[in-house]
């Protein structure tokens, strides 16, 4: 089987894209897959490094509001979609599998009528690439029931390492991989592969409170940023943890963003959460985590009121609580769906 993927510019387009050619891989290594992205966006760099092949585009970002971009959207749009029609003959695909982002627009308009179209919707709130590729799709996935009319949930397609992750295998290596040394509760602190400014405040304000003392910080503060203070047993800084899987067996207890893959992991794993939804964009962050924050899985607070005082007040109580912080492990995993990658592979 011949299949293009699209889904360039961010890592939460790329990621499931990727995962779902694993996953296509995993069962014939025979099938050809080919993704679709821009020079702009982080396909250039994590496309190839899994390993597979990356067709360039000319990109076509939606105006977001009146200017002079309008009046040229038709015509860079119709240069796009010439293009990617071409890649598509040229490739002989069986399939096209959209995930949102600018590339996908010109990869529906291009196969419709042509050749056969799956969208995939991470987020609970669709982009506009998927509202539109989902008008005329042969088949629609979502992440989130009620993302988009007539769509089957699949969830979101994750890594291996993820999708067959065992906390009670991984958790003693996990702990000497880091150097935690104490049996004290582990709190994994992220703001994706970047850092998040805010977060990284919240660990600096947090660790010169004397509440720190009796917890760990695993912090993923991002390669441009600062950690928040020195290495000790309570606070364990990285710029990047390219091994999550580990990162996800060693904590009790998340403080992360909320984007489309960040949940997809944290409830797939099984983690009580505090999420801090981005405040940009247009509102899917917090979308996305309001079923596990109902549930009882997890518990979210704005990022302009998510401060050390917020936490020692509202969230420390829960990690300090042993059945509690069980119970929301085990709402949060009821809502996972870990086997993503292989429904939509099905479809």
């Amino acid at each position: 089987m011949r299949v293009v993927v699209a889904g360039g510019g961010t890592a939460g387009h790329i990621e499931p894209a990727l995962n779902l050619a694993d996953e296509l891989r995993r069962r014939n290594p025979q099938t050809q897959v080919l993704a679709l992205g821009t020079e702009r966006g982080l396909e250039v760099t994590l496309v190839p490094a899994r390993g597979y092949e990356l067709a360039v585009i000319p990109p076509v970002p939606m105006p977001r509001s009146l200017n002079s971009d309008l009046v040229t959207l038709p015509r860079r749009l119709m240069k796009s979609v010439a293009e990617t029609r071409r890649i598509i003959r040229n490739f002989e695909a069986d399939v096209v599998v959209g995930f949102g982002g600018y590339v996908s627009i010109p990869a529906y308009l291009a196969a419709r009528g042509n050749t056969p179209i799956v969208v995939h919707e991470a987020n609970a709130k669709p982009g506009l690439a998927n509202r539109v590729g989902a008008r005329f799709a042969d088949v629609v996935a979502e992440s989130f029931a009620g993302s988009l009319p007539g769509a089957v949930v699949t969830g979101n397609p994750l890594r291996k390492v993820i999708s067959e992750f065992n906390r009670a295998e991984l958790r003693e290596h996990a702990r000497k991989e880091f150097g935690i040394r104490s049996d004290s509760p582990v709190v994994l602190v992220f703001g994706g592969s970047l850092g998040a400014a805010s977060l990284n405040r919240f660990v600096a304000d947090f660790l010169s409170s004397p509440a720190s003392q009796h917890i760990t910080i695993l912090h993923s503060h991002g390669a441009k940023n600062q950690p928040a203070g020195e290495r000790s047993d309570n606070y364990i800084p990285l710029a990047y943890i390219e091994h999550m899987e580990l990162a996800y067996a060693a904590a009790d207890f998340v403080v992360c963003r909320s984007g489309a893959m960040t949940v997809a992991e944290v409830t797939a794993v099984g983690l009580p959460a505090c999420y801090v939804p981005l405040a940009h964009g247009n509102g899917e962050q917090s979308l996305n985590a309001r079923p596990v924050v109902d549930a009882g899985g997890g518990l979210m607070i704005s990022d302009a009121q998510f401060t050390a005082e917020k936490f020692i007040a509202d969230v420390l109580p829960l990690v300090d609580n042993a059945p509690l912080l069980g119970a929301m492990a085990g709402i949060s995993k009821s809502l996972g769906l870990p086997n993503a990658a292989g429904l939509l592979a099905d479809i």
